[in-house]
């Protein structure tokens, strides 16, 4: 597909994970030719259950053989990884659906990271613009939970000392009543006759 790309061309694949860290029959090696010719532009990780013809989780590929140009930013050196993988809603048992917003938000990345005077940031869990150098320390293993990380999760604001002080108090309660209630069903199982 690369060999049919236009001087100037773009497209967008979509493969199995695998294409993204598999070093059997060659295919590492193609890879970091991929990446070392400079033609890798974006990867996006996609979720599980998105097709319906697999349930496994799929990635596009954007290759570029224009990064420059035409109100684009220069990117050459450099590959946008965004992991779409936590995005979308289950439309039934079997089937993920992405809403119009989960879209947007993956297009909008990639457009601002492209453009100019684009507003692009890395976010942190989301998305990350990573040079080559270190795709290279990363043996060229294109998964974009790699680059962009975890995603931190909203703290509740408690400080961990009251919150541990609040969960043994409640804990030493439920043990209490713990003790209690056995009492009891030894208790009703005696007036029946029966002991533990």
């Amino acid at each position: 597909m690369i060999y049919h790309l236009a001087p100037h061309g773009v497209m967008g694949l979509v493969l199995a994970n695998g294409s993204l860290s598999s070093n059997t029959s060659g295919e590492g090696e193609i890879r970091q030719r991929i990446v070392e010719a400079d033609l890798v532009d974006c990867i996006v990780a996609l979720p599980t259950q998105l097709f319906y013809n697999t349930g496994i989780p799929a990635c596009l590929w954007f290759i570029s053989r224009k990064r420059t140009g035409n109100g684009d930013r220069k990117r050459t050196g450099e590959i946008l990884f965004i992991d779409a993988s936590e995005l979308g809603y289950m439309e039934d048992r079997t089937h993920r659906s992405f809403t119009e917003e989960d879209i947007a938000k993956v297009t909008n990345t990639y457009h601002e990271w492209r453009k100019k005077d684009g507003k692009y940031e890395d976010i942190k869990g989301f998305c990350k613009s990573a040079t080559m150098e270190e795709v290279q320390k990363h043996g060229f293993v294109l998964t974009a939970g790699r680059y962009v990380g975890i995603q931190e999760k909203a703290g509740d604001g408690i400080p961990f000392e009251d919150k541990m002080r609040d969960l043994t108090a409640t804990l030493k309660t439920q043990m209490e009543e713990e003790k209690r209630l056995d009492e009891e069903i030894k208790k009703q199982l005696g007036n029946i006759g029966f002991t533990l």
